[in-house]
């Protein structure tokens, strides 16, 4: 079984919003540092929002005032809420899951990651 299972994407008008989810398999998802990441083509792995077991949250400068991260530790599902998408934010989107959360929107080598799901925006 995957540890992490994303879905939620798929194609939306530039200023419309979406809302990603991330299912988990393990015990450890409450405590766990837990992140958004997105690659778009040609361009590398960028981490967007990660949230920590103890509830605090950082986000890129990117997202910072439109994506929301989220989760519900009794159903063990992480959450993106994307609003107000830009052309720009087209990528596939991970989920991951880390002992703690450092460096700021990392994860180390040895990490969870899910299979992806693709969000595209169209004009």
């Amino acid at each position: 079984q995957d540890p992490l299972v994303e879905s939620g994407g798929g194609s939306v008008e530039a200023g419309g919003s979406l809302i990603l989810s991330c299912a988990a398999s393990g015990y450890w998802f409450s405590s766990y540092c837990l992140g958004w990441f997105r690659q778009a083509p040609g361009n590398e792995r960028e981490g967007i929002a990660t949230l920590d077991g103890d509830g605090s949250t950082i986000y890129a400068d990117s997202v910072k005032g439109r994506f929301t991260v989220s989760k519900d530790n009794a159903k063990r599902i992480l959450y993106l809420q994307m609003n107000s998408l830009k052309l720009e934010d087209t990528a596939m989107y991970y989920c991951a899951a880390d002992r703690r959360c450092w460096p700021p929107l990392k994860m180390a080598a040895g990490a969870l990651w899910g299979q992806g799901t693709q969000v595209t925006v169209a004009s």
